[in-house]
């Protein structure tokens, strides 16, 4: 097999099963954290609560980007589908598209460092950094590939122009498609849920080391993680008794 094909069939392979990277990265994030927290290893309580707001910062800019780029992409693309492998009824080129090959993979960066912050441990988000590197690399192989079969000289024509990861804001062209709220509500509303669970299992885990009770911590951390939970049961329902998302 040549190495373009292994690479191919790798990133094919990863693309299906991405969803797995986030486990992952918190059961490795989880056991650092409790290393630290058992050893006392972590910041003081004030300049801890000031790291993690910029932890979850950063993990929030990756929402964002996301949204951004789900919000303005065409219909039957920059979806959350893996079992059917890759799709893509067009090629997005405007909005943040125009500014960078991979959005997507650029928000759910942020997203997953953010989450690696909480661990307070450097070696750990650098050893995260080269692990996304890595995976997605190969995915990101794999989806041009797809993407040069199906639309030839469209696709590489812009792909010769844009950059795949580190955005060139100079080339940002206004979105073709005006921003969709439903699609994003529909698509997004497990990510938004999953994030401030994650952040949530972080600090019920350092309370009950600390403190020997799972509860006493900020209470802002666990009402966003309740928020987050009663978001996505009322967007389910609505999903399932309503047209609402039909996008």
């Amino acid at each position: 097999m040549t190495l373009k094909k292994e690479l191919r069939t790798q990133g094919d392979f990863l693309f299906k099963h991405r969803s797995y990277l986030p486990v992952i990265i918190i059961i490795a994030g989880l056991a650092v954290y409790i290393q630290n927290e058992i050893t006392s290893d972590v910041l003081p309580h004030q300049q801890g609560e000031i790291y993690k707001f910029i932890c979850l910062a950063v993990a929030l800019l990756g929402l964002f980007i996301r949204v951004h780029a789900v919000g303005h992409a065409a219909k039957n693309t920059s979806g959350r589908n893996t079992t059917v492998g890759q799709v893509a009824d067009e090629v997005n080129s405007t909005g943040l598209y125009s500014i960078c090959r991979h959005p997507l993979y650029v928000g759910n960066f942020f997203m997953w460092l953010g989450i690696a912050g909480f661990t307070q441990e450097p070696w750990f988000i650098v050893a995260f950094t080269f692990m996304y590197w890595v995976y997605y690399e190969r995915i990101m192989y794999a989806e041009e590939a797809f993407l040069t079969d199906k639309y030839g000289d469209k696709y590489t024509d812009w792909a010769s122009r844009t950059p795949a990861f580190i955005p060139a804001f100079s080339k940002w062209i206004k979105p073709q498609y005006s921003f969709s709220w439903p699609k994003i509500i529909k698509q997004e509303k497990t990510g938004i849920m999953n994030l401030f669970i994650v952040i949530f299992v972080f600090e019920a885990i350092g309370s009950y080391i600390r403190n020997g009770e799972i509860l006493q911590m900020e209470s802002y951390w666990w009402m966003l993680a309740v928020a987050s939970i009663v978001w996505y049961i009322i967007i389910k329902v609505l999903q399932k008794t309503t047209k609402l998302f039909n996008v």
